[in-house]
């Protein structure tokens, strides 16, 4: 699987790496990191979703005051997992949840360790919307309930629910390649029992859920918003991010409210929000 990374040289990072990170996440980009220049933003897309008009109109004609230099190369799948590797840190969240790589050194002064191979999958808790999904995580009880995780990545997010009590878990993503690291980290760390699907809500099918979460992005949720409330059981809650406060957070609130799903809280963290809702 190849993927194509897009440079994008900014005039300062604040606030527009957070900006554009939003513009080029519905523009089809799955993964974005820091460049070793403070204001050069990097995103991943794959090279089948790749379009080079609607990327040129993301860029060019934003109506931003902005101008953005950017480049596009091609990067193969080994290469891919070396970058990786030659940025990924560990983390600790909470004072509780710490979250390495295999070739990261363990801890044993943590209440949960995490073990995740990141490869190409989303979701290793360095980006806001992932440490804000654990934070939820962490606070809520989750002993003897049935869980979805929808767009899993890594699976970090249903691997922690599961270590808390979750159960049944089943874990969704359309990418192949998240699908089989989501199965490996699940071995990794002893969660082997945890379902993984290929697909996208449709891979629902009729189960039904005591939680859902729904780390994606704001288009997605918007679309998908029906199949997630039919899944959720009375009683249960929903938990969504990979949006922005203001005007994300206003429309994922009218449209889960649309259909039945009451707002209870939202995290925020550099203008990335997480979102709890009831049903």
């Amino acid at each position: 699987m190849a993927y194509l990374e897009i440079k994008l040289t900014l005039p300062s990072p604040e606030p527009w790496k957070d900006i554009f990170t939003a513009m080029l996440g519905d523009a089809g980009c799955d993964s974005f990191m820091d460049g070793e220049e403070e204001n050069v933003l990097l995103a991943y897309i794959k090279e089948e979703l790749y379009d080079g008009d609607l990327l040129r109109d993301t860029l060019e004609n934003h109506g931003l005051d902005v101008t953005v230099q950017y480049t596009v190369t091609r990067v193969e799948e080994q290469d891919w997992n070396a970058v990786w590797e030659s940025n990924y840190e560990p983390v600790l969240l909470c004072g509780q949840c710490y979250i390495r790589a295999p070739f990261h050194a363990p801890r044993t002064d943590v209440k949960y360790e995490i073990v995740i191979e990141p490869k190409m999958s989303f979701g290793t808790a360095h980006h806001e919307t992932t440490s804000l999904m654990i934070e939820y995580i962490l606070e809520e009880d989750f002993h003897g309930k049935s869980l979805l995780d929808m767009g899993s990545g890594t699976g970090v997010l249903s691997i922690l629910a599961r270590l808390r009590g979750a159960a049944p878990v089943t874990a969704i993503d359309n990418d192949r390649w998240a699908y089989e690291n989501n199965i490996e980290n699940n071995a990794r760390n002893h969660t082997e029992d945890i379902t993984v699907r290929l697909g996208d809500a449709t891979a629902i099918g009729e189960d039904r859920f005591d939680i859902i979460f729904a780390n994606i992005n704001r288009n997605i949720l918007l679309n998908d918003m029906p199949r997630y409330a039919q899944a959720l059981r009375p009683g249960g809650s929903i938990f969504f991010s990979g949006f922005y406060q203001g005007h994300d957070l206003e429309a994922i609130r009218e449209k889960a409210a649309s259909f039945g799903l009451t707002f209870i809280s939202y995290k925020e963290k550099n203008n990335w929000v997480a979102a709890k809702f009831s049903k």
